[in-house]
């Protein structure tokens, strides 16, 4: 529901005539190649799920983990997080390898993912500190940034206390589950290839912000843009994806609120925000699709 009072949020602000309009006039080979950086990266993303279970013995092929990646995607437009407990089904399915297992290797990587993600968000706030620091004490008033932090901080340590001395069921759940992903993390430095899954990790998100950026060019308005705003655009489009299935409707918005702060006119804004999502889940439909119908064909071989 979210997702679709999104799209008629965004629409409302510039029509579909005039999405047409920026999409006739858009450099289409800027387009294309941010879709195969695009997909280079899910490629990657595969490659890098088979060094997470070689340790414990199990020998994917290559076929069945991109299939699933691609899998993956196209079914968390529809449910949620729901495309990972696929992504681990098929590996089950077809390789025989325990859910659990295939599961923990999802999770861990996420982390790893997430890791990557606040490093690049680091990087921006040193890169445009400045800027950014004046845009927060204009934009909203000093004392309440500062009471918001306090209150973030005695928040976090009260929190920090009560799941370390507290014996009761909810504290211990939730220290397990911290452990879990403490040890899901510190578990990439122990894998045989961890340096080659470091590579791919960065390799990955070095793909994602590059195919966010030769984007930029296929848009007359966008294709000057200084690397601030391009910067602060991907971590909130990215952002935005958790926020509906795939990033329907908040995508586009969420690369309008970033561009705003940099004074970039609303139209081109959100026409290149659609123009990033739909060539984005093109490319996942059509090769989510086709990764559904030759799943079992590929694997029917092997048998």
């Amino acid at each position: 529901m979210l997702g679709v009072f999104l799209v008629w949020y965004s629409l409302s602000k510039v029509s579909i005539e005039e999405l047409l309009v920026y999409a006739k006039n858009a450099n289409y080979t800027w387009i294309v190649l941010g879709v195969f950086l695009g997909l280079l990266s899910h490629l990657s993303r595969a490659y890098r799920w088979r060094f997470q279970l070689e340790p414990m013995g199990y020998n994917i092929r290559l076929g069945n983990s991109i299939m699933a990646i691609f899998v993956t995607y196209l079914i968390n437009y529809t449910v949620p997080r729901a495309g990972e407990v696929a992504r681990a089904s098929l590996l089950t399915n077809y390789e025989s390898v325990p859910f659990e297992k295939g599961f923990g290797t999802i999770v861990s990587e996420r982390i790893a993912d997430t890791l990557v993600m606040f490093a690049i968000i680091a990087i921006t706030l040193f890169i445009e500190f400045d800027f950014i620091y004046n845009f927060l004490m204009q934009t909203f008033d000093p004392l309440k940034i500062t009471v918001a932090l306090i209150a973030v901080v005695v928040f976090m340590l009260v929190f920090f206390r009560y799941i370390t001395t507290s014996r009761s069921k909810l504290a211990l759940k939730i220290k397990a589950f911290v452990n879990g992903l403490i040890e899901g993390a510190l578990s990439i430095f122990k894998m045989k290839k961890k340096w080659a899954f470091i590579f791919h990790t960065l390799f990955i998100w070095g793909m994602y912000v590059l195919m966010f950026y030769v984007t930029s060019f296929s848009l007359e308005a966008t294709s000057n843009l200084p690397l601030a705003p391009l910067l602060i655009g991907f971590i909130a489009a990215s952002f935005s994806i958790a926020a509906t299935n795939g990033g329907i409707g908040s995508y586009p918005l969420a690369i309008y609120a970033a561009f705003s702060i940099f004074g970039i006119a609303e139209e081109p804004s959100i026409a290149f925000g659609w123009i990033m999502w739909a060539s984005q889940t093109l490319m996942i439909i059509v090769f989510g699709g086709l990764s559904l119908v030759f799943l079992p064909v590929y694997n029917t071989k092997k048998t």
